[in-house]
């Protein structure tokens, strides 16, 4: 049963599947995703979100830690996400991924940039799956949004308009998967499931899901306009990209 989830919601994409099995984590160069959610005792941003924040700055040619640990966050988000939301819809069940447990390895890319040894438990509910795909998700998120708004000066509304929109994300991909395979009855659940997510907190208020079509507008920006040669996503709320000088007024 463990393993089923996983394996059926992988078919859709690399965000949609992790590393599981044996072995040892740490001596691969992986860290307890936990540990990212840390910070120092004066509020610093702890060892292993420090280096994921500047290697995307770097990645991105951007001076300005925030935006990269905005892009982080938004990044992460898509993870989680996609690892809850598809098992759900495909097969009934939420793999119950603990921070404490998941091991994480921003060096490599996905599915491989996440590992938990052994098959990990399923969550599921007889009223429903929307709790337990909250639940998955929030374990991290929660403390992931608290870290890099205290650490990086990134305002909290914003963050949540980042997993909102990295929840739709999600959901277009798992949605066409679903309706090019035949499934139409979870490209249903998905919809319904990423819904019940935005329609309560901490998403309510962060934009609008659209489903004819399937689409989202935000109400926050997730400032990557600001990266060199950056612009403006598709969910955005700007119509038009601030200059770089317009300085920290910028929607979130």
């Amino acid at each position: 049963m463990a393993e089923a989830p996983l394996s059926d919601a992988a078919r859709v994409g690399p965000f949609f599947a992790l590393r599981t099995g044996g072995g040892d984590p740490g001596a691969e160069g992986y860290a307890r995703i936990g540990e990212a959610y840390r910070l120092t005792g004066t509020g610093a941003a702890g060892p292993l979100l420090r280096a994921r924040v500047e290697a995307v700055a770097a990645s991105l040619r951007t001076d300005e830690p925030r935006v990269a640990a905005s892009l982080v966050f938004q990044g992460l988000a898509a993870r989680v996400w996609s690892l809850a939301l598809g098992p759900a819809a495909l097969s009934g069940g939420v793999p119950h991924l603990r921070p404490d447990r998941l091991w994480w390895n921003p060096g490599r890319v996905a599915p491989d940039d996440l590992w938990w040894p052994g098959a990990p438990s399923v969550m599921g509910e007889p009223r429903g799956l929307a709790g337990p795909v909250g639940t998955a998700a929030c374990v991290h998120l929660v403390p992931l949004h608290q870290a890099i708004e205290r650490a990086y000066r990134v305002s909290g509304r914003l963050l949540w308009g980042n997993a909102a929109s990295a929840l739709a994300g999600s959901l277009r991909v798992l949605h066409d998967w679903c309706l090019a395979h035949g499934r139409t009855e979870a490209a249903d659940r998905a919809v319904e499931l990423a819904r019940a997510q935005l329609d309560h907190p901490p998403l309510r208020d962060a934009g609008t899901l659209g489903t004819a079509p399937l689409g989202y507008r935000r109400r926050t920006c997730c400032l990557y306009y600001r990266v060199p040669g950056g612009g403006l996503c598709g969910d955005c709320v700007l119509r038009e990209a601030p200059g770089r000088g317009s300085g920290r007024g910028t929607p979130g």
